[in-house]
């Protein structure tokens, strides 16, 4: 499985958008500029994340956009499947009950459940929070 460039620059969009919460609105420009992503392309990751309601858009000269909520409420797992859709390895796992017709015969679904539930165990435990915690905790100037 590979995360898209959409999926990564929407992590990397939103985390900016916490470690520059200063009450004001974050102008996509200035979003642009330290994370090296063309204004455009975060332009189309801004208008999923706003529909989706987990970026407020705020109109206007000192317009700009924000969380909806804090940090702590968002998980990486919710921010990719916005942008990837399902992370599941194969196709297979994204229905519930499994719809597959080899499913009974099939030994390699065993391997696929557990790599579904690894990748899960990580992207729906760690939260945005915990990458700002990381961030600020990171020595040297390092760039997100």
């Amino acid at each position: 499985m590979k995360i898209s460039t959409k999926g990564r620059y929407a992590l990397r969009l939103m985390l900016d958008l916490a470690l520059n919460d200063t009450g004001e609105p974050v102008r996509i420009k200035d979003v642009s500029e330290r994370q090296g992503i063309s204004n455009k392309y975060l332009e189309q990751i801004i208008s999923t994340l706003t529909k989706a309601g987990v970026v407020k858009s705020l109109r206007g000269p000192q317009g700009g956009y924000r969380l909806a909520k804090g940090p702590d409420q968002y998980t990486v797992g919710m921010i990719l499947r916005l942008m990837e859709g399902s992370l599941t390895p194969v196709a297979c796992l994204d229905d519930e009950p499994n719809s597959c017709a080899r499913e009974e015969e099939c030994i390699t679904i065993l391997l696929w459940k557990k790599l579904d539930d690894a990748i899960k165990g990580v992207v729906d435990t760690v939260t945005l929070g915990d990458l700002v915690e990381w961030h600020q905790n990171k020595a040297g100037n390092y760039t997100i």
